[in-house]
């Protein structure tokens, strides 16, 4: 097995076998299909997002500074703030993101890779406020 793909196994299992996704779980619930209206999903959501150009980026800004202010997610409306969870480490975030990624029958689109702590770490250099990144999901063009 190639080191690249030892570490992607890695970061998968250890982001399977954490906790990390428990934080999620509450709202966009164990299977990742969130509560209509309320907590928008992350099953069938999440390649979306990473298909529109700057979407990688955006998701890692989203655990790191939240989201606040209404969204739209095929036709249902919700309106509410997701915490920010800086304190989580580079590796962290990285690995929940690989998790709600693969998870739920989500895919990376074919042209990307497991995201990584490098990735993280600039999103984590940039100083965003919650409104600031619900601006950056506007300019992603979801529907």
């Amino acid at each position: 097995m190639g080191l690249g793909a030892y570490l992607f196994s890695a970061q998968t299992a250890v982001a399977q076998a954490s906790p990390l996704y428990a934080q999620c779980q509450g709202c966009h619930q164990p299977n990742g299909a969130g509560i209509p209206g309320v907590f928008p999903p992350l099953a069938g959501h999440v390649p979306e997002i990473l298909a529109a150009k700057g979407g990688r980026e955006y998701l890692i800004q989203v655990l790191l500074y939240g989201l606040q202010g209404q969204i739209a997610i095929k036709g249902t409306k919700y309106q509410g703030a997701m915490p920010a969870y800086a304190q989580l480490k580079d590796e962290e975030i990285a690995a929940l993101l690989n998790h709600i990624s693969t998870q739920w029958g989500n895919k990376f689109p074919a042209d990307q890779k497991a995201f990584t702590a490098t990735e993280v770490k600039a999103q984590r250099a940039k100083t965003m406020t919650a409104a600031q990144v619900l601006e950056a999901r506007n300019k992603l063009g979801l529907k």
